[in-house]
């Protein structure tokens, strides 16, 4: 069956990924939806963050295909296009430290985008509104906080007005007292109908605010489906250890 006529954006088949003889992703299978928020929870080293760089193509998959509206992006001879649409936004934020916030935000709308300096502007503005950051336009990014910082991703990422979002635990550089104010934002993300996959250690987010969860280990998708059923009743004996250790915590 044709992706389009699913509602698919992205579609992941028998996905494989190995740096040498290590295998750190083993026929991985998913779908996403337009407006699904899916969550990738797993204990560290599972391949998640892999995983999230081959969606984006920062990782070259060793085998299987990844389908966006039913084309291969293996095939594309226009990654920086893909790109464009499929937003990424990382653990360590990567802002530029020589440029303020409103620059940050307006680069990659002019570079990849086109838009005029005027254009990107508009839309930098609103998606720092949005944020909670329209105030620091002219600071630089050493004088803001963590959270702050990556509140200037997420609206530097939603100014390109990507399909997809991708989020790389977005949450795991912050202080404690910072972790609230980005998932906040993330969670009006997922109410508006944002299309999202997050990679992330924050157990009640993929609970309450996702609508789908794949839980990894050792390279594979050990189990996926609806928050409640995996939290509640999950069907993997790995999976109910790890989320009895969270519960634990």
């Amino acid at each position: 069956m044709n992706t389009t006529e699913t509602g698919a954006i992205v579609e992941v088949r028998h996905l494989n990924k190995s740096f040498g003889p290590r295998e750190i992703l083993r026929d991985i299978n998913f779908t996403v939806c337009k407006g699904d928020v899916t969550t990738i929870i797993g204990p560290s080293g599972s391949g998640k963050s892999t995983l999230l760089r081959c969606l984006n193509l920062l990782e070259t998959p060793s085998g299987g295909e990844i389908l966006f509206h039913g084309q291969n992006i293996g095939e594309s001879a226009n990654i920086p296009a893909y790109r464009t649409k499929v937003g990424m936004v990382f653990q360590s934020f990567n802002l530029f430290s020589n440029l303020t916030v409103l620059e940050n935000c307006i680069l990659g709308q002019r570079k990849a985008l086109k838009r005029s300096k005027a254009e990107a502007e508009k839309k930098a503005l609103f998606y720092l509104e949005k944020v909670g950051m329209a105030e620091y336009v002219n600071a630089k990014p050493s004088q803001l906080s963590g959270g702050q910082q990556q509140r200037v991703a997420i609206a530097r990422a939603l100014a390109m007005e990507p399909e997809l979002l991708l989020f790389d635990e977005p949450t795991s550089a912050l202080d404690p007292e910072m972790v609230g104010e980005v998932l906040n934002v993330m969670q009006k993300l997922a109410a508006e109908g944002m299309t999202m996959i997050v990679v992330t250690h924050e157990m009640a987010f993929a609970r309450d605010v996702s609508n789908h969860v794949v839980f990894m280990a050792d390279g594979v998708i050990c189990e996926e489906g609806e928050p409640h059923q995996l939290f509640e009743q999950p069907k993997s004996e790995r999976t109910a250890e790890f989320l009895a250790r969270f519960r634990q915590g």
